[in-house]
C-alpha cells in the first residue's frame, strides 16, 4: 500500500522537471529571437568579448582599461572597407546563406593534410559569433554559432549583417570595429579610407592583438597587396540587399 504513493510522486516530479525543461527552451528561443530582431535595428552596445577584455584588463595592471569603439552606419563608412573585407574574409559572401560549404569541404581536406590548419567561418557565422558568444572554442559554441547565424541570416538583410561585423570586430587591444581601428591607425574618419588602408585593415583580423594595421610586416604586405588585387578584379561596388 505504501509503493503506488511513491511511485507517483516520482511521476509527478518528472513531469515536473519536463515541463521546466521545456519552459527554458521555450524561453531560450523566445529572447534571443527577440533579441536578434532589437539588433537588427540598434546599434550593438556590448559584446561578451569585449566584457571579458575589459575583466583581463583589469587583472593586469601593466595594462589600462580600455574600450574604444564608434559605431557608424554603412553609409557612413568607406565603401573600400566594406569590399576589402568581403574580399579578405569570404568573398562568396553576397550569395551563401551563413554557410560556404565549399569552403568548409577545402578547409576539411587541407586540414587532413597540414598542421597549419585552415579555417572556413563565412562573415555570418563570425559576426553571430561575436555579438552573442565567447571566443573560447568548444563543441557548444559551435553549436550555437550555427544557431546564431541561422537566426540573423534569417532576420537580417546582408548589409546588416557585414555593418555589424565592421562595427564590432576587434581590431587591437581595446579597440572595436573600423570605424574606430580607422582614427586609431590612421588618424582618418572611416569614411576616408583608401583601398590600401582599408585593405591593411582588414588582413589584420585574424590575429588583430597581434598585428597593426599601420605596421605590416613583409607576410601582412603581402596579403594586403593580394587583397587589393581582389578588389580591383571586383570592377564594381559591392552590391547587397
Amino acid at each position: 500500500m505504501e509503493v503506488q504513493p511513491k511511485v507517483q510522486a516520482n511521476k509527478f516530479n518528472w513531469f515536473r522537471w519536463y515541463r521546466l525543461f521545456a519552459y527554458v527552451v521555450l524561453f531560450g528561443f523566445t529572447s534571443t529571437i527577440l533579441v536578434t530582431l532589437l539588433y537588427r535595428i540598434i546599434p550593438i552596445p556590448v559584446t561578451p568579448l569585449m566584457v571579458i577584455r575589459l575583466f583581463e584588463q583589469a587583472l593586469d595592471e601593466k595594462r589600462e582599461l580600455r574600450l574604444y569603439k564608434d559605431w557608424e552606419s554603412l553609409s557612413n563608412i568607406s565603401p573600400n572597407i566594406s569590399l576589402a573585407v568581403v574580399c579578405s574574409e569570404d568573398q562568396n559572401f553576397p550569395n551563401h546563406k551563413g554557410f560556404d560549404f565549399e569552403a568548409i569541404e577545402k578547409a576539411i581536406e587541407h586540414n587532413q593534410k597540414y598542421r597549419r590548419k585552415r579555417g572556413a567561418s563565412t562573415i555570418s557565422q563570425q559576426t553571430a559569433k561575436n555579438v552573442f558568444l565567447w571566443p573560447k572554442r568548444s563543441w557548444l559554441r559551435k553549436g550555437l554559432e550555427v544557431y546564431f547565424t541561422v537566426l540573423i541570416e534569417s532576420f537580417w538583410s546582408k548589409s546588416r549583417i557585414l555593418e555589424v561585423y565592421i562595427n564590432i570586430v576587434e581590431m587591437s587591444d581595446g579597440v572595436y570595429g573600423m570605424p574606430a581601428a580607422s582614427y586609431y591607425y590612421f588618424k582618418k574618419e572611416a569614411k576616408e579610407i583608401n583601398a590600401s588602408q582599408a585593405a591593411a585593415l582588414a588582413v589584420t583580423l585574424p590575429s588583430p592583438l597581434r598585428y597593426k594595421a599601420n605596421r605590416l610586416g613583409s607576410y601582412l604586405t603581402g596579403r594586403r597587396d593580394w587583397v587589393m588585387k581582389q578588389m580591383k578584379h571586383w570592377d564594381y561596388q559591392l552590391q547587397l540587399d
